[in-house]
């Protein structure tokens, strides 16, 4: 794998080689540091892999990309940090990139159990009322998105999904997330990391979960986990992947991560995943 920085502009197509770009490495409340969210490119395709409320101003100041260039959006889960800018991206999907430029409909990765929450919970509220016809008809999710339904994934001891995208292949696994409470994955909110063309594991947001690290860990080139440098909360604390053993360690990368995160020390880790920078697997 090398690490080079994006230098100004991302190109949403190359030469076919698999690579991620990090728009954003910071946890929820980092300052410093926009939320973590990131874009796989492959060939003709990207996948943008969440976007949070820091995803409109990060894509424009490290990607040199505009929220109309993007085409095809997975979101993982529904806090802010994950799904914020989405009602954004959607809004210059519609109103500029399809009107405007002539571009085809955003795309977005998703279940149909979590489109009804994502769309209900999430989005309604800001898009549904933009436009209505003589009829008083109101938007709604597909006026705004082509959904591309993963299928699912049997052989799992948890619920898994899988999905071709161009050259990008996801697999999508429940997460273990929040509730603080939740004892399994199954007592959960809806959450989902992301395994990349059989090579790249990505936990998105979790909690300690050692059977998910037990089952992606030998299978994986390069891990990136996202993190936290206390105990308790909703996130995986940095002391507890300490004690994973040192071959997978070696491998992992961590997000996710907050502002203070110069004292804490990783060198036993890959390192910390950095944003602005373009992750690249020959």
């Amino acid at each position: 794998m090398r690490i080079v920085p994006a230098n100004g502009k991302l190109s949403l197509k190359n030469d076919g080689t698999l690579e991620i770009f990090f728009l954003g490495v910071g946890s929820a409340f980092a300052k410093t540091l926009y939320q973590t969210n990131f874009v796989i490119v492959q060939g003709d395709t990207h996948v943008v892999v969440d976007f949070g409320m820091t995803g409109p101003m990060a894509l424009h100041n490290l990607a040199g990309l505009e929220m109309s260039g993007l085409e095809v959006i997975l979101p993982t889960h529904s806090h802010a940090d994950h799904v914020g800018g989405i009602e954004s991206l959607a809004l210059a999907n519609r109103y500029i990139a399809r009107r405007i430029m002539g571009k085809p409909k955003l795309k977005m990765i998703v279940t149909e159990e979590y489109e009804r929450i994502l769309w209900d919970m999430t989005l309604r509220g800001g898009l549904e009322w933009n436009e209505q016809d003589d009829a008083g008809k109101k938007l709604s999710f597909y006026d705004y998105f082509d959904p591309i339904r993963p299928a699912w994934k049997g052989g799992h001891d948890r619920e898994t999904f899988e999905v071709q995208v161009g050259d990008i292949h996801i697999e999508m696994f429940r997460t273990k997330h929040v509730p603080e409470q939740a004892a399994t994955w199954q007592d959960s909110f809806i959450s989902y990391g992301v395994y990349i063309n059989h090579r790249v594991f990505v936990s998105a947001d979790t909690r300690m979960d050692a059977e998910l690290l037990d089952h992606y860990a030998p299978i994986s080139e390069v891990m990136f986990h996202d993190v936290q440098f206390f105990s308790g909360a909703v996130h995986t604390p940095l002391s507890d992947l300490q004690a994973l053993p040192a071959d997978v360690k070696k491998k992992m990368f961590l997000i996710h991560y907050s502002d203070n995160w110069q004292q804490h020390t990783v060198d036993d880790f890959g390192g910390y995943a950095q944003q602005g920078y373009r992750y690249i697997f020959d």
